[in-house]
């Protein structure tokens, strides 16, 4: 990953809060707010503005597999890896406990972290999301290369359990509806199911093979199927 610098900031005071974890705030009241609130701010400006890119970048690609690219762009392990190109670890301020937990090479810290700079930068800013998308899409350009050749490499199964897990706190359930054909040239049918919805169906020659094309069925058309199906 190249080196990447933190952005210029006008109201360094946001910059100061984006950097103050909870247990420094504790420490010392005087110190003003921590992070936490920029944080949730930041996860959402993230969230919008990598869906963007991603959309722009693979204009070829299903909304299934810009889902799993996005997962892998945005999630704890890359967050954490931007802000240490940032350097954002040895500038937290923490406190005394959580520094001797290791906290500044904590990657739930650091990602948090890095949320937390994006929404102060994004308040610095004027809320603007013009300002701000240039600084984020040069972070995501050191990466998502690299994030894309990965995701074509990932069975679409264990793509699939990752984006079911995260939207309904289970796992997906494959049966195999038919099989057909002489042993040398079989023909399976397998659907994939969570919560009594049907999220896809395919086949193959293999059971295997079947599930897999079902799960890439799913991918496909999970956004749909997420608005479909209704908390319990």
């Amino acid at each position: 990953m190249a080196t990447c610098k933190l952005p210029a900031f006008r109201n360094s005071a946001l910059l100061t809060q984006a950097l103050t974890h909870r247990s420094y705030a504790n420490e010392h009241p005087e110190a003003g707010d921590h992070n936490e609130r920029l944080e949730f701010l930041g996860d959402a400006v993230l969230n919008f503005l990598s869906g963007e890119f991603l959309y722009q970048r693979y204009p070829e690609k299903p909304e299934g597999e810009l889902t799993a690219l996005r997962s892998l762009l945005v999630d704890e392990t890359q967050l954490a890896k931007f802000a240490n190109h940032l350097g954002l670890g040895q500038k937290l301020r923490l406190g005394q406990g959580a520094k001797l937990q290791g906290g500044r090479a904590n990657p739930n810290l650091t990602s948090c972290a890095f949320e937390a700079l994006l929404g102060a930068y994004f308040l610095d800013q004027g809320s603007q999301v013009d300002a701000i998308r240039p600084w984020v899409i040069a972070q995501f350009e050191t990466v998502v290369d690299e994030l894309a050749t990965a995701t074509k490499q990932l069975n679409p199964k264990s793509l699939l359990q990752e984006q079911v897990l995260l939207r309904f706190q289970e796992l997906p359930k494959y049966r195999i509806t038919s099989e057909s054909g002489p042993d040398h040239d079989k023909c399976f049918k397998a659907e994939v199911w969570v919560k009594q919805q049907r999220l896809g169906s395919g086949q193959g020659k293999r059971k295997q093979d079947a599930e897999k094309a079902a799960a890439r069925s799913a991918l496909a058309g999970l956004e749909a199927i997420t608005e479909a199906i209704q908390p319990e």
